[in-house]
């Protein structure tokens, strides 16, 4: 019953991506260089903002946050409660928490595309820029 309810419930999995697979995907998926960042700002702020898990989530009062990039739903996706929601990535916030993280790179680049760079993350901005950010992708 149990391996029938992880099937029948693939949006609830979320799991932990391994520091060096994490490298592997920004890279593949090309966020060396873009918008001026690096792999490194990028694992930094995935580290800080959701600690690589993909079903993260952080309640801020009148907003929240999903995903392994940690995505607003005041600006960013829909969770049918924050009021006033933009939904700028045209997609359900319940879709930024499954182990699918293909939907969350393209938010998350378009966040950064839009703001052309990655101050609009709290995680970097307070734990990353500036910073020598090399052991995040060290032996990767």
């Amino acid at each position: 019953l149990l391996a029938f309810l992880g099937l029948a419930l693939p949006g609830t999995q979320g799991r932990i991506i391994s520091k060096c697979e994490m490298v592997k995907i920004l890279r593949r998926n090309g966020f060396e260089g873009f918008e001026g960042t690096t792999v490194a700002d990028w694992m930094c702020l995935v580290k800080h903002e959701s600690d690589y898990n993909t079903k993260a989530y952080n309640n801020n009062g009148p907003s929240r946050d999903y995903g392994i990039f940690q995505i607003n739903s005041k600006y960013w996706c829909n969770d049918g409660r924050t009021a006033g929601a933009k939904n700028a990535c045209h997609i359900s916030c319940s879709k930024l928490q499954d182990d699918n993280i293909e939907d969350d790179i393209r938010c998350a680049k378009k966040i950064a595309r839009e703001a052309h760079g990655l101050s609009p993350w709290y995680g970097w901005k307070n734990n990353c820029r500036g910073r020598n950010l090399s052991s995040y992708v060290r032996g990767c």
